[in-house]
């Protein structure tokens, strides 16, 4: 099954390029988000990828950080200081940042998801996403019973690479203004193209999220 989602697709020299340019499309939306409406609110994804993305973003762009909220639109269900978590990546390279973290510590998973919920913005003004080999994105990873959520913004996945995480579901993530996907490595060559040919047998082509941009390092050609 295909899908009618469009990508606008930017193809970058390298993963350098890939960082610098996702920084400044994000830094970019920011300013124009505050100027609009006063404040932004950001949701950034995890995994080790997006460390040079935010490097960038944090040192050498003029980002409003007093008018930003910065949520996590996935995180490993581990102790604060493990360094699995995602926050880490996050207070490290946003010292300035209001960041939301995930309530990950918590005994009870499903009320701690449900009060993050809580806290989220009607509609987030960005979304940033990755893609893995599998074609996952966020903690929405195949075989997963968070696939099937639709009446939570927030939930708990089945464990992946040793880790159950807290994700965004598909409801809170389609109704974001606007997503970026920032999608870098040959090993994510076969997901992109059916990402971009809307092949639905992987989660990440179920994402509805109405404007979406792929920034990207990998030689693309699809219908």
């Amino acid at each position: 099954m295909t899908t009618g989602t469009r990508h606008r697709v930017e193809v970058l020299p390298d993963e350098e390029a890939v960082a610098r340019r996702a920084a400044e499309f994000i830094c970019e939306r920011v300013r124009t988000g505050v100027e609009e409406r006063g404040s932004f609110s950001l949701a950034l994804s995890g995994g080790r990828s997006p460390g040079p993305m935010l490097e960038f973003l944090h040192d050498e762009l003029d980002v409003p950080w007093e008018a930003v909220d910065v949520y996590q639109v996935d995180e490993r269900i581990a102790p604060r200081s493990h360094p699995d978590r995602n926050l880490a990546l996050l207070e490290t390279t946003l010292p300035d940042a209001r960041i939301h973290a995930m309530p990950v510590e918590e005994e009870d998973l499903g009320g701690a998801a449900a009060r993050y919920a809580a806290i989220l913005p009607e509609r987030l003004d960005l979304v940033h996403l990755g893609l893995g080999p599998d074609g996952h994105t966020a903690s929405l990873v195949p075989n997963c019973g968070a696939l099937r959520v639709r009446d939570r913004d927030v939930a708990i996945s089945r464990e992946y690479n040793g880790r159950r995480r807290m994700t965004l579901t598909y409801p809170a993530i389609d109704r974001a203004r606007e997503a970026l996907w920032v999608v870098t490595g040959e090993d994510k060559a076969e997901a992109l193209v059916q990402l971009l040919s809307g092949d639905e047998e992987i989660p990440a082509t179920r994402v509805r999220t109405p404007v979406q941009t792929v920034l990207t390092d990998i030689p693309v050609a699809y219908p």
